[in-house]
């Protein structure tokens, strides 16, 4: 009892403990100076400041009053002390916290940790800070101001309307991140213009910190040639002797290497048309730490990716209030002021330039000398028919633009620019549309597979919009669209008439009013023809045989009621003919059986009643469009086109039969099909057809009843775009996956309409559609979830990864989209309209919609609104912004997006009068945007029609 036990350590142990014990007091210590360190690091803290107030008083009045420039140790100082200050307030805001742990009673070893972490990082900055401050004394601050080697450069008086570029293109320049810049844009909008601004603004004004700086100008073009560049970079720099120009090309890039490394220099290149190997050239590669810089102009956006800029500037054609500036100082005010009306007319012609400055400065100065109103609208009217014939216009427009033309490999692809100019002015151009024109006319090669024609035509589009030869239109309604400026499109006609060798070859007179088909000199030149958008009424016999013309397109001649069959027996070897909204086009002769190398045919949106039997002896056609013609009685016989491959049968008012099926299962070559299905058994038959099912791409399923389908079971369908499903009484849809399969079941489904739907609970099976961009639901009363959590257990997928377009309407039951947030990178706009009351929480977070779009909530009721449950304050401050109660125009239009197709057809039945006219009054008012009165009227007669026959449809099935 009470004895004690005494322990004797070996020396091993002794050290290891005083090791311990060493490493405890060091870092102890930062606990027990804590105090008096934060006091410390805030005294440093000021008498740092007050050094950096001293020093910038020095810097200021050297700059100011000397005209010097601050040394470039100086201003890497100045950034070291506000990096410094930035990190002593965050350190600092937390002081009051720490100190009252560290007098916490009983503290325990989580606060122990914390007050060291807190201490040593005190300890650190201190030590930072005393650092700096000891280095903040320089015996010289400032330097003479860099003078700029280098030629102000000619620019012309009149240069208009690219102030906001330049200021843009200086900026970029001027970021120490930035050493190489590209400029692209199509020939003749400027590109030279604002290199030689920034050239100039180099020469007058360097922003360098010292020695002189090296401004060179060279002009590469399309003859790239290492040694040309290296002989105009040798002359800048003082190497000029015939020596050196015998030297090799890589012992000069050596030279210029070497006297280049040790300067600052802006290296401008002018007109570049594939990739500058700098480095065989000698060029050092500008980074921040030199200062160097090389900007570049071309016309293609791939020279850009290829030269390493990867967030290349655009310069664009002018805006119309700049291009109307540019053309009055051009053709000069005494000419404007000759006659009240030359004004008026001047704006005219300055609006065929669409922009372009070359085509403005040509033209203006053309339109100089003119005095009197009959010349100017003699200008206007050749501007419009063919504007080659314009003076000046084929000479110093059309030769500039074409070299993009030239440059461009392979026939096929310049053959595919040229067919591009067949559109109307300013028109986009659906890619899908001229691809497939592209392939009947043997451009690409459809024989083995139409996917991959698919992919090699928008390869070539791409190629095209990289050359600056297309731009790019947007995406409408699902659809992708490019456009042609019409200057461009002015030259292609004239490059399509082989330089006006052969004038009469294309024959375009899109949109300009015509009540005939215009008279043609010779027809035997004719290629291809364009006389979509006009007023034609009638296409009589033809008196003339049209041996060489493959493309004929008469889309949107809405007066068109008959075409002869003698024209059709003048056109032998047509190729493609487009005839689609000719909504006053009834019938076709029999003689279309003439057509035998006809490969494309679209009767889309016309009101032809039957098809010529005559159309079945086409053997060669490729591709028939049918939708939407909805005076149609029928198809029979289309077995008998053994060629096709391509059909379309959406919004057909003679909906599929059993036998229609049969006849499609015999197509053997058929790779695309549309088709919409009223009944339950042809559903059944059309799903389990694989040869069917393998080529589906839009699928409408309308008006079956529930006992027809209680359970819509759909296959993997690898090819399917676009569902709609309305006025169904369909309880369940479900996918049929494979286990095995790994792969989506349905991967390329992009959009989806469910209307009418009443029996509806959820939409889980949307899980299997990763690539949906546009969701729309309307009026399904039922409808509690779009993904339902119970039925998704199990399934490890994150829905909607791309869906740009969310639109709810009418959905009084429907209380969640999702069960928590999702991240919805692309998606730029939730639409909840009419009775969606139950739906209070949205699946956002404030971490969603992050990488896209800026997020658009369009809600019709106010009510609805002030109901939301955000999940917290970030996602209500993150989201509540964007709510906004949308115009009627804005709901008018997307109505108008979401009936064209395929619901249109649903909602005008062929013998409702009324219908129809509200349809057309519709699209006549689309036609016309700036009258967004007429939009709304329009659009809500058309919702009303669809709303009606939606319920009329609905009361007659529960009869």
């Amino acid at each position: 009892m009470g004895s004690c036990v005494s322990v004797q350590l070996q020396a091993p142990c002794v050290e290891v403990l005083n090791h311990l014990g060493s490493c405890f007091c060091s870092k102890l210590k930062y606990i027990q100076n804590l105090r008096k360190n934060l006091v410390d690091l805030e005294t440093a803290m000021e008498d740092l400041k007050a050094v950096r107030s001293d020093l910038l008083r020095k810097v200021h009045a050297a700059e100011e009053g000397g005209g010097l420039q601050r040394l470039h140790q100086i201003k890497v100082w100045l950034e070291r002390v506000e990096s410094i200050e930035c990190q002593f307030d965050g350190l600092y805001s937390s002081r009051d916290v720490e100190l009252k742990r560290l007098c916490l009673n009983g503290a325990g070893p989580k606060n122990l940790r914390l007050n060291y972490l807190y201490g040593k990082r005190v300890f650190k900055m201190l030590n930072m800070v005393k650092d700096l401050k000891s280095k903040g004394f320089f015996e010289e601050v400032a330097s003479p101001a860099a003078r700029a080697v280098g030629e102000e450069r000619p620019l012309t008086p009149t240069v208009v309307g690219q102030e906001t570029m330049l200021e843009k293109a200086w900026n970029h320049l001027m970021d120490d991140e930035t050493g190489i810049m590209g400029l692209y844009g199509m020939g003749g909008v400027g590109k030279t213009t604002l290199l030689t601004q920034i050239n100039n603004k180099f020469v007058d004004m360097c922003d360098t910190h010292d020695g002189v700086v090296i401004v060179i100008w060279v002009v590469v073009s399309g003859d790239l040639q290492v040694h040309k560049i290296q002989h105009r970079i040798g002359n800048k720099i003082g190497y000029k002797g015939v020596e050196w120009k015998k030297r090799k090309e890589n012992q000069k890039a050596l030279d210029i290497f070497n006297f280049l490394s040790k300067k600052r220099f802006v290296l401008l290149l002018d007109d570049i048309w594939r990739k500058v190997d700098l480095t065989e050239i000698g060029i050092p590669n500008p980074t921040s730490q030199n200062g160097c810089k090389i900007v570049f102009t071309t016309r293609s956006l791939g020279v850009c990716t290829s030269m390493g800029v990867h967030e290349p500037m655009e310069v664009r054609c002018l805006s119309t209030n700049d291009a109307w500036d540019l053309f009055k100082k051009k053709v000069g005010q005494n000419t404007l002021d000759i006659h009240p009306d030359i004004p008026k007319i001047a704006r005219k012609v300055a609006g065929a330039c669409r922009g372009l400055p070359l085509a403005l400065n040509v033209i203006g100065e053309t339109m100089s000398c003119k005095k009197t109103t009959q010349e100017w609208y003699h200008a206007v009217d050749v501007l419009k028919t063919y504007a080659a014939d314009f003076s000046d216009v084929k000479e110093k427009i059309l030769p500039i633009l074409k070299y993009s033309y030239d440059n461009l490999e392979g026939e096929n692809v310049k053959s595919c620019f040229l067919y591009c100019s067949l559109f109307p002015e300013d028109a986009l151009i659906d890619k899908e549309r001229v691809i497939d024109y592209w392939i009947c006319e043997g451009f690409i090669d459809g024989v083995e597979s139409k996917e991959r024609a698919v992919n090699q035509g928008y390869e070539i589009l791409g190629t095209l919009v990289c050359a600056s030869l297309l731009q790019e239109g947007g995406k409408y309604d699902n659809k992708s669209y490019v456009r042609m400026h019409d200057v461009v499109r002015e030259m292609a006609l004239w490059i399509a008439s082989d330089l006006e060798k052969h004038k009469g070859s294309y024959i375009v007179r899109a949109g300009v009013g015509l009540n005939e088909v215009p008279k043609v000199q010779n027809w035997q030149l004719v290629t291809r023809m364009s006389l979509v958008n006009n007023k034609i009424k009638e296409i009589h016999e033809s008196h003339h045989e049209c041996p060489n013309l493959t493309t004929l397109l008469l889309q949107n001649n809405r007066c068109l009621v008959s075409i002869s069959g003698e024209f059709f027996r003048s056109l032998p070897r047509l190729v493609v003919l487009d005839l689609s909204w000719n909504v006053e086009l009834k019938a076709l002769p029999e003689q279309i059986s003439e057509l035998v190398s006809l490969r494309y045919l679209d009767l889309s949106e016309s009101n032809i009643v039957r098809l010529p039997v005559g159309l079945q002896k086409l053997k060669r056609l490729m591709h028939l469009n049918l939708e939407s013609m909805l005076c149609l009685e029928g198809v029979s016989g289309i077995s008998n086109l053994s060629s096709l491959k391509t059909l379309k049968l959406l919004n057909f008012i003679m909906w599929p039969t059993m036998s229609l099926l049969e006849e499609l299962e015999r197509l053997e070559h058929l790779e695309v099909l549309t088709v919409e299905i009223t009944s339950s058994s042809v559903l059944k038959q059309l799903l389990c057809s694989h040869r069917l099912v393998r080529c589906l791409q839009k699928l409408s399923i309308k008006y079956i009843e529930e006992e027809s389908v209680r359970v819509l079971s759909l296959p993997s369908i690898q090819d399917l775009r676009e569902v709609f499903i309305g006025g169904c009484g369909i309880r369940e849809i479900m996918i049929e996956r494979n286990t095995m399969l790994t792969s989506p079941c349905l991967p390329h489904l992009s959009k989806v309409l469910i209307a009418g739907c009443n029996g509806l609970k959820d939409l889980t099976w949307l899980l299997f559609a990763p690539n949906l961009t546009h969701l729309s639901v309307w009026n399904s009363s039922q409808l509690e979830e779009i993904i339902s959590q119970e039925e998704a257990a199990g399934i490890d997928i994150v829905p909607f990864r791309k869906l740009e377009y969310l639109h709810l309407w009418d959905l009084p039951e429907l209380m969640s989209i999702y069960w928590s947030p999702l991240p919805f990178p692309y998606l730029s706009l939730i639409n909840v309209q009419n009775d969606c009351q139950k739906l209070r929480k949205l699946p956002l977070d404030s971490q969603s919609c992050v990488a896209g779009e800026e997020l658009v909530i369009e809600y019709g009721d106010e009510e609805w609104k002030e109901k939301v449950e955000w999940g917290d304050e970030a996602t209500r401050l993150r989201f509540l912004p964007s709510c906004n109660g949308e115009s009627s125009l804005s709901v008018s239009l997307h109505q108008w997006e979401l009936h064209s197709h395929p619901l249109r057809e649903s909602s005008i039945a062929a013998e409702d009068d009324v219908q129809r006219r509200v349809y057309m009054t519709l699209q006549k008012a689309l036609s016309s945007p700036e009258c967004p009165e007429r939009v709304e009227k329009a659009s809500i007669g058309f919702s009303k029609c669809l709303h009606n026959q939606l319920a009329s449809k609905d009361h007659e099935d529960n009869a």
